[in-house]
């Protein structure tokens, strides 16, 4: 069965039956912009009624903005532009920090969860008391810009790749006459925009949240899956409150209860930043990955899930993109090591000794990366110096051997020349890494020097700036300390071990 309005350039209006459906191809749509007046469904695909110009109406319309590709998400978008037309309202969500907005079906049992790109934590139009910044600003967390979550929402399904960790379908829509909260502005008054940028999820129907059971409930696959999403996009906020649980035959039994990831607008930070994983001390996170478990992670291909992102999310930042890569091969490299979950863990998070920060061994490999750069940048260009000179010596011996009158001037010429322009390359290269280096308040909190600081708001480590030469050839170095880290670690482990029977009676 499938749902269409007949005319063509009739806009939502509320529904009293379900009428018959006349499909209409979709093919040639290429350009969101254009008006789409109604989502229907079918078997096969979901089916869309456009007009070839926008008509103004204030009836309720939906269009995908990104994420048409993605599995799924026509069947769940047309399922909320049923029951936007059917005259359902938008029900705000009463927890989190930002405006959320629950969606029913015409029976009422919730079907999707909407997030305005403008009420997010601490964007203008928050209805919850964090306002008061625009969009593109730093958000509440450093690393991720006002407006920008909804975009990580639909990355962090994408890369869920055959759903391994469970990340329920998600968009990015554009709402047209919908009535979402608009705080009021300078003049005192509040004026409904025609239309809302929003992130949208499928709800997922569950009993609880981890936050209301021990950790022993869960399945140890379940919290590896969720484990590996979060180390791959470097979750800045998995807690127990964005892990449901679903419950299992009605009755939770010991280590079988499942957990399903949501909310990851802070997963993709512009820069290495602090994690945050509520699974990192959990008991089945020291538990060896299983082949299953292993198999995928050494299947994951960054560069090919980097170009993903780029094609299906040209609005997300590089420096983003990099963060992903550069954590993708941690991940695999930790992996093929032996290490398990909560040894991934560890090392992603920074610790607090003393009452002081200080970097993660990621953050450090990173640094001692880009140290190693420069010490061979600047060891190059010494011996390409001293190769030089020997040159133009011996260029300038055979010269004045042969005619010093005639041959001089165009044989030292010629070798100067070259020797001034590799100097100046490898100068100018030379130079914007140091420069990176020595911001002042660029220094790490152990006082190491890092890549730059990020929006002025704190020190992170950050790959933005770099060209992509340079880029190319950090992942080089990076991969080449990576063994050296994970056999440190292993040794770490070992001697814990050996400390802990010590003291046993």
């Amino acid at each position: 069965m499938a749902v269409v309005i007949d005319r063509p350039h009739q806009t939502f209006k509320p529904l009293a039956r379900m009428p018959k459906c006349r499909l209409q191809s979709y093919s040639h749509l290429h350009d969101f912009t254009q008006t789409i007046t109604y989502i229907h469904k079918s078997y096969s695909t979901p089916c869309l009624s456009v007009t070839t110009k926008d008509v103004e109406s204030p009836n309720p319309r939906i269009e995908i903005v990104c994420g048409r590709k993605a599995p799924k998400v026509h069947v769940l978008v047309a399922e909320v532009a049923i029951a936007l037309a059917s005259g359902v309202k938008p029900t705000p969500v009463p927890t989190g920090l930002g405006g959320a907005y629950y969606l029913q079906s015409r029976k009422g049992n919730t079907i999707a969860v909407v997030k305005p790109a403008d009420e997010e934590p601490m964007a203008f139009n928050n209805p919850k008391g964090f306002a008061g910044r625009m969009l593109g600003q730093p958000g509440m967390k450093r690393s991720i810009r006002v407006g920008e979550t909804g975009l990580r929402e639909l990355a962090a399904y994408l890369l869920d790749h055959g759903g391994f960790a469970g990340v329920p379908p998600s968009a990015l829509v554009k709402i047209c006459h919908v009535k979402f909260n608009v705080n009021k502005n300078n003049t005192g008054l509040a004026t409904d925009p025609p239309f809302k940028i929003t992130s949208i999820q499928r709800y997922v129907e569950h009993e609880t949240d981890a936050g209301d059971l021990g950790p022993s409930g869960f399945s140890v696959s379940s919290v590896h899956r969720i484990g590996i999403l979060d180390a791959r996009l470097l979750n800045l906020d998995r807690h127990a409150g964005n892990m449901l649980v679903k419950n299992i035959h009605g009755s939770y039994v010991a280590g079988m209860a499942e957990l399903v990831p949501i909310d990851h607008g802070f997963c993709l930070p512009e820069s290495l930043d602090d994690p945050y994983f509520e699974w990192l001390h959990w008991p089945q996170a020291s538990v060896p990955f299983s082949e299953t478990e292993t198999d995928y992670i050494s299947n994951l291909d960054p560069f090919k899930d980097a170009e993903l992102l780029r094609t299906e999310l040209p609005l997300i930042r590089e420096s983003s993109v990099r963060v992903f890569i550069v954590c993708t091969l941690f991940l695999k490299g930790a992996t093929a090591a032996g290490l398990s979950l909560a040894d991934i863990g560890q090392m992603m998070t920074r610790d607090f000794i003393g009452g002081e920060e200080s970097w993660s061994i990621l953050e450090n490999i990173c640094v001692n990366t880009k140290n190693n750069m420069d010490m061979d940048i600047t060891r190059d260009r010494k011996d390409e110096s001293k190769e030089f000179d020997e040159m133009f010596a011996f260029v300038k011996e055979f010269a004045d051997g042969l005619n010093p009158n005639q041959n001089e001037g165009v044989s030292i010429h010629s070798a100067t020349d070259k020797l001034q322009k590799r100097s100046k390359l490898s100068d100018a290269r030379l130079a914007r890494l140091v420069q990176k280096c020595d911001v002042k308040d660029g220094c790490g909190p152990a006082g190491t020097p890092i890549l730059r600081n990020n929006h002025e708001t704190g020190v992170c480590v950050s790959f933005e700036e770099m060209k992509e030469d340079e880029w190319s050839l950090f992942l080089e170095y990076f991969k080449e300390l990576l063994p050296m880290a994970f056999e440190e670690k292993k040794s770490t482990n070992l001697l814990k071990q050996r400390l802990g029977n010590s003291c046993e009676f």
